[in-house]
């Protein structure tokens, strides 16, 4: 029963976690807009969103669904480990994707990128000393263009978004299952639906710190 109240919890926060990431590179396709119309516009979204009550109190269940995410991921892993539970021990390490058999690895790859990610923009937006841009909101596009200019982030976003990918195409089949909904007459449609969303989100973050590093490169 505890096994299972674990794989619910991580079906919702990795649901919720999917929807937060359509929003947030739905936000960040500002940053595709003409370099003064994407500067100002990027800047006054980011002033909104850290703003707004509604927005901080949804932040607080994103940060939460973040901890809780990878912690019932560490605890199902190593008791699937100790229990002899693993892909290895039985017939399905045949059947099954590399990527599912690596779940801990990629997900260890995606911490790895959060802390960084969250150090470079949260923390800096949040406690550091950014300037204004002339509407007075703080200079956030700057950071990120300053930031995409350095061809070893770049190198790191995109190899963290091909993990992204191969997380979510797992994590998404794994969901809709725990959740019972998994129906042999809709497999196909639950299979292009999962690799088309996976391919989208993770391509569509992947493409803007490379597009930022060309477009600025001389």
């Amino acid at each position: 029963m505890q096994s299972l109240s674990r794989k619910i919890l991580m079906c919702m926060t990795g649901l919720f976690l999917c929807f937060f990431l359509i929003i947030h590179l739905l936000g960040n396709l500002q940053l595709f807009l003409p370099a003064e119309k994407a500067h100002l516009q990027f800047n006054a979204y980011s002033h909104f969103l850290s703003g707004n009550l509604f927005i901080k109190m949804v932040s607080y269940v994103l940060y939460t669904s973040i901890i809780l995410h990878a912690l019932y991921a560490l605890i199902i892993t190593i008791k699937n480990k100790n229990s002899g539970g693993s892909y290895k021990n039985d017939n399905r390490g045949r059947a099954s994707k590399w990527y599912s058999r690596n779940m801990g690895v990629l997900g260890t790859i995606l911490l790895v990128f959060l802390i960084i990610h969250f150090k470079n923009f949260w923390y800096e937006y949040k406690f550091g000393s950014l300037p204004l841009d002339t509407n007075g909101n703080r200079d956030l596009y700057t950071l990120v263009v300053a930031t995409y200019q350095e061809w070893w982030y770049v190198v790191i976003y995109v190899l963290a978004m091909i993990a992204l990918g191969y997380h979510l195409l797992h994590g998404f089949f794994s969901a809709i299952r725990t959740l019972g909904v998994f129906h042999p007459k809709f497999v196909k449609w639950f299979r292009y639906i999962g690799i088309g969303y996976s391919v989208i989100i993770s391509l569509g973050f992947a493409i803007i710190p490379v597009y930022i590093y060309f477009l600025n490169t001389k």
